[in-house]
């Protein structure tokens, strides 16, 4: 997952962050689904909160590039948990209750072509998702809580069964009843009811170390198994309370680490996927631009290093049902700059991240597209088509183009996993080149 620091109309201090994002994946898994249920390829994309503002990308965008279409879920990237150990809104750091609610979307920008009015209850990008559901039935949205940044307050939240207890009651009542803090004429009980049909876990890291300042604890580990349990007691309890046509099954996921080390130190594995309906691998960040060579950062397959292939194998050597892992994929790319060595760049000494957009080091792939369309850098792919670099021998860009995310596609298809994700949605090109390319290769067309 991205670094929270990376929102609004910045970046932050992504190199720095990005680097302990080496190890980011976990397995998801639900032995608690109706019977008869059949696994089905899930297609999930994490739409940022804070890419209404720098880059305009807005719900709608997700309808008119025809992505909704594509998608079975949506993750909502972030929801903050406080230092009082509660899911919250309003004053605290990566909140932003105008985007989520409060902010009046105009007639241009809504996906149902009419305007937020003053005494509207819901605005902003829930009230644009509920439309975007109302327009593709079947289509699920998750909030996602936490984030590279947003962990801080896990270890702590989560010491005591009364923590726990506390903590996904305060989730769900926000969340999943849509009870928001009154704004004027917005919010009030209920207000968000609908919107969210799960929970997505992203603390970066239980047990290991995530953003600077991060509590670790040992503990962490037996902790996040009780807190997967008491979430997925939570939300069944919920499901089942509702009048009978509403009743339903929330879904329960996590974003978990490719590195093994960072999966021993906070997951036990067998225990978490008995609750979760699925987890999403890290599949990206591998190498970052922080580093001083040059290196892939989201190879299908590598001898030696991090890849795909081996983030799979790692979960499912310790217990993870391959139906239930959903493979991670970057809609942008790693870059260095002063790169020396020659050859095609790869594995080579650098100065520093390359210039970008957004922040030195990092950029989506419909930039890195018209990089690879200006005839000014070379394209080299890896082995067997499981990644791909720019060159033009100063920077070098590393990620995934459409032929790459084919290639992974297929991969989770041949190989019976639980289907793909991607981070992130705004970092698509405006007709959805990336998602129609998984889309192509989930399905084998």
């Amino acid at each position: 997952m991205r670094p929270r620091a990376m929102t609004k109309l910045t970046f932050g201090a992504a190199a720095a962050a990005t680097l302990g994002l080496l190890a980011t994946l976990a397995p998801t898994a639900d032995a608690h689904q109706p019977s008869g249920h059949k696994p089905e390829l899930r297609r999930i994309g994490y739409f940022t909160q804070w890419g209404i503002y720098g880059r305009n990308f807005q719900v709608k965008d997700l309808e008119t590039s025809g992505t909704a279409a594509k998608l079975s879920h949506i993750n909502y990237a972030f929801g903050v948990i406080g230092s009082d150990g509660k899911c919250l809104m309003g004053n605290a750091p990566g909140s932003d209750p105008w985007a989520d609610y409060v902010r009046p979307v105009d007639a241009a920008t809504s996906v149902d072509g009419a305007g937020d009015t003053a005494d509207q209850r819901l605005a902003g990008n829930f009230n644009e998702l509920r439309e975007l559901k109302a327009k593709n039935p079947g289509l699920k949205v998750m909030i996602s809580l936490g984030g590279w940044t947003g962990s801080a307050h896990f270890s702590d939240a989560v010491r005591t069964d009364a923590g726990r207890k506390t903590l996904v009651a305060s989730c769900i009542d926000t969340y999943i009843k849509g009870n928001l803090p009154v704004d004027g004429a917005r919010g009030g009980a209920g207000a968000a009811a609908g919107i969210f049909d799960g929970v997505d876990l992203d603390w970066e890291w239980p047990g290991s170390d995530g953003a600077p300042g991060n509590v670790i604890r040992p503990e962490d580990k037996p902790n996040f198994t009780k807190l997967v349990r008491e979430f997925r007691t939570q939300l069944d309890a919920y499901g089942r309370s509702l009048p009978k046509p509403q009743r339903k099954h929330y879904e329960l996921s996590a974003y978990v680490p490719t590195a093994p080390a960072k999966i021993d130190a906070g997951f036990e594995v067998a225990k978490i996927m008995r609750d979760f309906d699925f987890v999403n691998l890290q599949g990206y960040d591998f190498h970052v631009s922080g580093e001083k060579t040059t290196a892939q950062q989201s190879a299908l397959f590598a001898k030696n290093d991090f890849s795909v292939d081996q983030t799979v194998k790692a979960w499912l050597r310790r217990g993870a049902p391959a139906h239930k892992l959903v493979v991670g994929m970057p809609f942008y790319g790693q870059g260095w700059t002063g790169v020396t060595g020659g050859g095609d760049g790869l594995g080579q000494p650098a100065t520093g991240p390359a210039p970008a957009t957004w922040v030195a080091g990092s950029e989506d792939y419909k930039h890195l597209k018209k990089l690879a369309d200006s005839g000014t850098y070379k394209l080299h792919r890896g082995y067997r088509n499981g990644h791909a670099w720019l060159f033009d021998g100063t920077n070098l860009w590393t990620y995934d183009d459409p032929t790459v995310l084919r290639t992974k596609a297929s991969y989770v298809r041949q190989h019976g996993l639980g289907g793909a994700m991607v981070w992130s949605l705004d970092g698509d090109t405006p007709d959805g080149e990336l998602i129609t390319a998984i889309d192509r290769g989930l399905t084998g067309r």
